[in-house]
């Protein structure tokens, strides 16, 4: 097989599990953690290295911000023989109880994007396998993570809560007020793709994310790093599970 497009992979190049940031700048980092990682394709946003987990083969590849290029990677991984997938991502907190450096582990994401629009009608829910994130509960507590499981939001646009001069601003208002109110935990901008794509594709995705802005309170970066350590030790713990249980 040749190597696939976007992400300049074939099958040799990855293990069964992937973990995916957004920021290909986190990829050696996500890297640090397994033994013999070592960097095997960049092309665009999509920078892939591979390692090990004991002896259980493991790649990280970025996916670029937001739902588009998210898809394309997970589309052309699993092409080539990947078939779960935890995302490490972050996240703007929606809800009081949610503090930075938090982490947030999603049972379902609000499709408020336009990738899954065009794989399945907006009815279908966007959920994550439910094996992976049980083992991303686990994991946390294992290693413990202060961490809460629920729904989050996902979008294209990062500017636009609070922004007043919006053509639609007070409709946006609306809407942030509605899922605070609904007990939305966090918004992000990959997981609904990433959900949704997995269902259809019968692979296996979760998600873990740190939380590093405070939406709610219109200060959606705070600080980049905040509990970003946590969460790839939490996919890392996660992997681990996964494999004592099979």
């Amino acid at each position: 097989m040749a190597k696939q497009y976007h992400i300049g992979l074939d099958k040799d190049d990855i293990g069964r599990y992937v973990i995916l940031p957004g920021d290909p700048g986190r990829v050696p980092v996500i890297a640090s953690f397994l033994d013999r990682a070592e960097k095997v394709a960049q092309n665009r946003e999509y920078t892939t290295y591979t390692g090990y987990i004991g002896d259980t083969k493991v790649s990280v590849t970025s996916t670029g911000i937001g739902c588009p290029s998210a898809a394309i990677a997970l589309e052309e991984l699993v092409k080539i023989g990947a078939d779960t997938f935890i995302r490490v991502g972050t996240a703007g907190g929606l809800q009081p109880s949610v503090d930075l450096g938090d982490l947030v582990i999603p049972t379902g994401a609000i499709r408020e994007e336009g990738t899954t629009r065009q794989y399945i009608p907006i009815s279908y829910p966007a959920v994550p396998d439910f094996d992976v994130t049980l083992a991303l509960r686990d994991a946390a507590k294992r290693l413990n993570f202060k961490s809460h499981l629920g729904v989050c939001h996902c979008k294209d646009a990062f500017f636009i809560e609070g922004d007043e001069n919006l053509p639609i601003a007070e409709e946006n208002k609306n809407l942030w007020k509605a899922w605070e109110r609904a007990n939305v935990l966090a918004t992000s901008m990959e997981d609904a793709a990433l959900f949704v794509i997995s269902q259809i594709r019968k692979v296996r995705v979760g998600e873990v994310l740190a939380i590093i802005g405070l939406t709610y309170k219109d200060t959606p970066i705070v600080d980049k790093k905040l509990g970003v350590e946590d969460a790839i030790k939490t996919a890392i713990e996660a992997i681990k599970i996964l494999e004592e249980r099979k």
